[in-house]
């Protein structure tokens, strides 16, 4: 069991304000433009796609566009 932290009234010592570092909410959001396209792919890959993502609790969907993602951007670092 963790020890619970006992606080005292006692001076904390000399405090200064630290200014704010932090971005913007809507900084933090990283918006992209989507294109939707149609695209036909095999059974047992959609399947696989279906049965992990369920597992993690994310859409296939999303999974099937990061692994685009992530084939596009190995060979766009080439060019």
């Amino acid at each position: 069991m963790k020890s619970k932290t006992k606080y005292t009234e006692e001076p904390m010592g000399k405090l200064m304000v630290v200014k704010d570092f932090l971005p913007a909410p809507d900084q933090l959001v990283l918006k992209e433009e989507n294109v939707k396209v149609t695209i036909s792919l095999n059974k047992s890959s959609v399947e696989f796609f279906k049965k992990e993502a369920q597992k993690h609790r994310i859409s296939y969907q999303r999974m099937i566009r990061r692994v685009i993602d992530w084939y596009a951007s190995q060979y766009q670092k080439g060019t």
